[in-house]
């Protein structure tokens, strides 16, 4: 679905991957991150930690525009606009994993995805600016792997891109991809933004009255 040009879209996230999976919807949008420190919420069940995290972000974005003007701009323009922030977390052999913060943490995480699966719990906020109502959902995935060689997780580790991503786990990288035995649900929610409902959250706040 293509963007109205009475619609303004803010994706208030830094990643890359939420970014390369809204372009694919098709949706035109500018880019907003929020500064938060997420070790600060927390919250025993995953579902719950991350449908907070996409509040606290939002809050923190609708704080910034307030601040630099873009919200009274917004207010007096005839556009609608939305606001978009997702988190996600990993959840393996019960525990709640968020992005490593040593190689050491890293190391043990990859590694343990070669011993049991792993379930990936992400968030979607859709936040009306003008209005202020929000819809929220999350979405869960499964991800199974062949054994990762040890050769792999140090490349991984050296790399970097593992401690921007939650539980270390890459899925769509060129060493780790031919190592999925299977996902069951969507690339794109392993992927940090569950396009149907994303869709449906954008859906449902452009038919608010």
């Amino acid at each position: 679905m293509a963007a109205s040009s009475a619609l303004r879209l803010i994706l208030g996230s830094s990643s890359a991957s939420r970014r390369q999976i809204l372009s694919e919807m098709g949706y035109q949008f500018t880019l907003l991150s929020a500064d938060i420190d997420e070790k600060e919420i927390r919250k025993e069940k995953p579902e719950e930690l991350v449908v907070a995290l996409a509040h606290a972000k939002a809050d923190a974005i609708l704080e910034k525009m307030q601040n630099s003007g873009l919200m009274k701009e917004i207010v007096d323009s005839q556009e609608t606009a939305l606001l978009i922030t997702a988190d996600q977390v990993v959840v393996h052999d019960g525990v709640i994993r968020e992005k490593p913060s040593t190689p050491e943490e890293a190391r043990k995480f990859i590694k343990g995805y070669s011993e049991s699966h792993a379930a990936t719990i992400g968030s979607v906020l859709v936040t009306n600016v003008k209005s202020g109502t929000r819809r929220e959902g999350w979405d869960k995935s499964e991800v199974y792997f062949h054994k990762i060689p040890d050769e792999v997780v140090e490349s991984l580790i050296e790399e970097g891109d593992v401690f921007y991503v939650a539980g270390g786990l890459l899925v769509e990288h060129p060493l780790t991809s031919p190592l999925v035995e299977a996902i069951v649900g969507t690339i794109d929610s392993v992927m940090g933004l569950p396009k149907a409902l994303t869709e449906k959250l954008i859906k449902d706040s452009l038919q608010e009255p």
